[in-house]
């Protein structure tokens, strides 16, 4: 396949978006941006789960209802999901209603959970794979991006052992890719290399403010 493709505002992405708006934004300020937040990247790896047979667009034009139907993707909610739950979840049109898919969070939940609790965290057990730092390739096509890699088939493996659910090599490279552990950019288009610029934001959450930051008061504000 080619590589990057220039668009209309002359910048040169990564073909796989197209001309999608919200694929593009989704190309060009969350995929390939380090996300080190555990909970986020647990969202992040039960999505991509979801994904499996499917394509990633469909995923995230449902991310919202998704969010809103796993309780914004709260471990511990989700772990205490009942038969009850599932059956609701089955009849959620917004969502990709796959029984096993479904099963399968409320055990990734749990295996959550666990490695929290007992052990390093997950973000430190999954960015351990690649060193704690993303991997920065140089791919000058689409067809040279590889399925798996031996740093996913690893992180595969040590998710399954912990119980987790759709984690194959193929789905675990996706997800390493999309959360900046590494750097799949074509060389030739704009987000190749920025990682931790300002252009490029993390996971759709807002900057958090500096500890003991204070407010400025408004305009017209009586003293207190």
């Amino acid at each position: 396949m080619s590589g990057a493709k220039r668009h209309a505002d002359g910048l040169h992405r990564c073909p796989w978006p197209g001309e999608d708006p919200l694929y593009v934004a989704y190309h060009d300020t969350e995929w390939g941006v380090p996300e080190y937040d555990d909970r986020a990247l647990f969202e992040k790896l039960i999505l991509d789960g979801f994904q499996a047979g499917l394509s990633w667009i469909t995923i995230l034009r449902k991310r919202e209802n998704f969010r809103k139907a796993f309780d914004n993707f709260d471990p511990v909610k989700i772990a205490r999901y009942d038969s009850r739950k599932i059956a609701a979840l089955m009849n959620d049109a917004g969502i990709v209603r796959n029984r096993a898919k479904i099963e399968g969070t409320v055990n990734s939940a749990k295996a959550y959970l666990k490695i929290m609790d007992e052990g390093p965290g997950f973000s430190k057990l999954l960015w351990s794979f690649v060193g704690g730092k993303p991997m920065v390739n140089a791919r000058k096509t689409i067809a040279s991006v590889p399925a798996s890699t031996p740093e996913s088939v690893a992180m595969s493996k040590e998710l399954l052992k912990h119980g987790f659910k759709f984690v194959g090599p193929t789905i675990v490279y996706a997800f390493m890719q999309a959360t900046g552990m590494v750097d799949d950019h074509l060389v030739s288009c704009h987000c190749h290399g920025t990682t931790g610029k300002a252009k490029r934001r993390s996971r759709n959450r807002a900057a958090k403010k500096p500890a003991g930051a204070k407010k400025k008061p408004a305009k017209n504000a009586k003293a207190r």
